[in-house]
């Protein structure tokens, strides 16, 4: 098993009134497990949305990840202009290409972004995980129902399962 870990979406233009508070909780588990991934010399994925009629491009600062997240130099960055990350993106090619076969998924928005991503995982043949904690959604009940559909798992069995693989 090797696995990579994919921050979607947590973008600037994202984090309104309704987001904010659920954004800034998964950063909290997003940093605790960024040096899980980056010890082992696992792939980080940060994954952006674009989006012209909203005015989310590269170089605006909606486009820009939220306070708290800071990729590091040489970790991928993925633009997308689809919910699903694998829609027209490299994303497929780069995680082949590494060996990756398993996909820890963090970010926003849970039922649209996140969800797309996880479907096209598994459409991918890759073993896509949820990572507790880590997925936002403008609507609570969204996030908790998102969580309760799909494979999720929690930052304790995240480390036991780096340190074994």
């Amino acid at each position: 098993m090797k696995a990579a870990f994919l921050i979607i979406d947590l973008q600037n233009a994202w984090s309104r009134e309704t987001s904010a508070k659920e954004m800034a909780s998964a950063v909290e588990y997003i940093n605790a497990a960024l040096p899980l991934f980056r010890e082992k010399k696992l792939p980080v994925v940060w994954i952006s949305h674009a989006d012209a009629d909203d005015g989310v491009e590269p170089g605006t600062a909606g486009f820009e990840m939220i306070a708290g997240l800071t990729p590091e130099e040489g970790e991928l960055h993925i633009t997308k202009r689809y919910g699903n990350a694998f829609t027209k993106t490299e994303l497929d090619a780069c995680l082949k290409a590494a060996g990756v076969d398993t996909l820890i998924l963090a970010g926003y928005c849970a039922e649209y972004c996140v969800t797309s991503t996880l479907v096209g995982a598994d459409d991918h043949d890759y073993t896509p995980i949820l990572y507790r904690g880590g997925i936002a959604s403008g609507s609570t009940e969204n996030r908790l129902a998102v969580e309760r559909a799909h494979d999720i798992i929690s930052y304790g069995a995240l480390k036991k399962m780096l340190e074994n693989g």
